[in-house]
């Protein structure tokens, strides 16, 4: 626990509400999403102002507090659980105000605590359109999209959140604003220090305000759904449509044990049966998404789709994209434990990480079900198991090895999407280098000299 002066400090600062002390309070920000040991915080806290953030953040640099920056903890790697028991948790999610939504230039200005779909639903009501679509987007904020650098089922056409990062205005280690990038299309002043914040997980700094780029909205879209025997057929359609030149907005697979939970629930009427289904939507202009559609419903006969259904109202796309959206949900109620993985690999290698994957599972005897982004090879190897089982979850855990060691060889990477926090810190080297951790221990300690940002995240301090 801290001081009981420091609490006194914080009330009188944040009020008596905005600061959560008691043990009951504490656990309910112990962990994130990710399967991992939770630590109970010393103390939370909720700035309601920008203003305020800034005086928490010099309060507990002062006093030689380490503290850990937290949105809507649905974070999947680590990066919001307390550090260790003296870590005080600073929550955005009072922080909430979409403070512009410029239409003539195609921005908004947000506090970090706005949720993504709330963003995303505010713009479209002007017409405007925000693309980057986590997952979590009905509850993670835009701070925490940008501090993992989060992506979504649109990836493929449209980027990640770092492609809409325009500025942001955050809290050093010390307290002192940072601001950098700007409302312009164009900017080069200074160092890109929005760039080196984007997911940099809490480590650099606390973000307290951004600058979302927004684009103006498709005329027309189109959802088809493909149903294979086998992944390796829907791989060489992925390929085939991209190698055809078309890029869609939304090119997503579902593997057969991942089809057959997600229909149990939904009764979606999914083809049970299926080796793999591809769920793809093309948009823009009416001409070019007839144009799009016409390609790729060639391209999926051609790599021997047995069956090609084109949505035929937005009731029926909608049905689809909720079968795709319910995967991870609808697997997490399979078994106590869901372990969402992150693996991501070129798309020529999606079919050999799908063969190993399924080879991984065999050996180790596991049950994994797998979805994910075809079109940016961003796979969700989903493990389903009971992790007070130790036994049956240190096979997991020699899975979750073996699994990623495949996707380097394969020349991927660790994260596609999900960040690195503590889960995935131990294989970092592998993909990069001794002098890469050197180089970003270096950079942190010269940030933050106390350590005191999220100290033992991503490369650790």
């Amino acid at each position: 626990m801290v001081s009981q002066a420091l609490v006194k400090d914080f009330e009188a600062m944040l009020g008596k509400e905005n600061v959560f002390s008691s043990e009951a309070d504490r656990q309910s920000y112990s962990y994130d999403s990710a399967v991992l040991q939770p630590v109970v915080p010393a103390l939370v806290v909720r700035p309601t102002t920008t203003e305020q953030l800034g005086q928490c953040v010099k309060k507990l640099y002062d006093n030689g507090i380490p503290m850990t920056v937290r949105g809507a903890g649905s974070n999947l790697s680590g990066g919001t659980i307390p550090d260790k028991t003296k870590t005080v948790v600073i929550l955005t999610n009072g922080l909430t105000r979409i403070l512009e939504i410029n239409t003539a230039d195609l921005y908004a200005v947000v506090e970090p605590g706005v949720v993504t779909a709330d963003l995303a639903n505010a713009v479209a009501a002007k017409n405007l359109f925000y693309p980057p679509d986590p997952g979590s987007q009905a509850v993670s904020t835009i701070a925490g999209n940008i501090a993992e650098n989060a992506g979504g089922l649109r990836g493929l056409k449209y980027g990640v959140t770092k492609d809409y990062v325009m500025g942001v205005e955050f809290f050093d280690a010390t307290g002192e604003l940072v601001k950098t990038g700007s409302r312009t299309v164009k900017c080069v002043t200074g160092y890109n220090l929005a760039g080196m914040i984007t997911q940099s997980e809490g480590t650099l700094g606390i973000i307290s305000q951004a600058v979302m780029k927004l684009v103006p909205p498709p005329k027309a879209s189109k959802a088809v759904m493909a149903v294979f025997n086998d992944m390796q057929e829907a791989a060489d359609a992925v390929a085939g449509i991209i190698a055809a030149h078309v890029v869609p907005c939304t090119l997503e697979f579902l593997d057969n044990q991942t089809i057959v939970r997600v229909d149990d629930y939904t009764k979606a009427g999914l083809p049970r049966d299926a080796g793999a289904i591809l769920l793809i939507e093309v948009d823009g202009h009416p001409a070019q998404v007839a144009d799009d559609a016409e390609v790729v419903e060639r391209v999926l006969k051609e790599n021997n789709a047995r069956e090609v259904h084109v949505a035929k109202d937005a009731a029926e796309k909608t049905k689809l994209w909720e079968a795709r959206r319910m995967a991870l949900p609808v697997l997490a109620r399979c078994k106590p434990t869901t372990v969402l993985e992150d693996a991501t690999v070129p798309r020529s290698q999606i079919p050999a990480m799908v063969k190993a994957v399924n080879e991984i599972a065999a050996k180790y005897r596991v049950e994994v079900g797998t979805f994910g982004h075809a079109g940016d090879g961003n796979l969700h190897p989903t493990f389903l198991c009971d992790k007070r089982d130790k036994e049956e979850f240190a096979r997991v855990e020699e899975a979750i090895d073996e699994m990623f060691d495949v996707a380097l060889k394969l020349q991927g990477t660790l994260s596609g999407e999900h960040g690195i926090g503590t889960a995935k810190a131990k294989w970092m080297e592998k993909e990069t280098s001794r002098g890469t951790i050197l180089f970003s221990q270096r950079l942190r300690r010269a940030l933050d000299p106390k350590g005191l940002l999220n100290p033992s995240k991503l490369v650790g301090i």
